[in-house]
């Protein structure tokens, strides 16, 4: 992966930082509206989705640090990818997820999320993704 890339993702993600809530806030509500059906992957409860956004960013969060070292990052995403199985996660969902991410990041970062930054992200999305799903299926 490109420095220019790594550098791209995790600069603007220090942007998304102070308005984590928020961010997770949107990407579900993303989420459910390009796909209602995975709603029921979910649980139909407001502490437990907002436990669950605080657990998407810290995620995210830690694999965008980990972009800087892909070597200690890919069997984390590795193990994650094997654990979204017992979710009932399939493989199309991962791009479901890769739109939601990017219209979440778009909103939160308004005139900063440039096509440069769309495009760096939509590659590290799709880089982890690929990742997750060779580990699972």
């Amino acid at each position: 992966m490109e420095q220019k890339t790594v550098t791209l993702v995790q600069t603007s993600f220090e942007k998304v930082k102070p308005i984590a809530s928020t961010a997770a806030d949107i990407f579900y509500t993303k989420l459910f509206e390009l796909d209602p059906g995975l709603k029921s992957l979910f649980p139909n409860d407001e502490g437990v989705m907002k436990e669950q956004g605080n657990k998407l960013m810290t995620m995210l969060g830690a694999a965008v640090a980990g972009l800087s070292n892909l070597d200690a990052l890919i069997p984390v995403l590795q193990d994650l990818g094997k654990r979204h199985v017992g979710y009932k996660v399939e493989a199309s969902h991962y791009n479901t997820v890769g739109a939601a991410l990017l219209g979440t990041l778009e909103a939160g970062l308004g005139d900063d999320f440039t096509p440069e930054v769309k495009d760096a992200w939509a590659a590290v999305y799709g880089t982890m993704a690929d990742v997750m799903i060779k580990a699972s299926y």
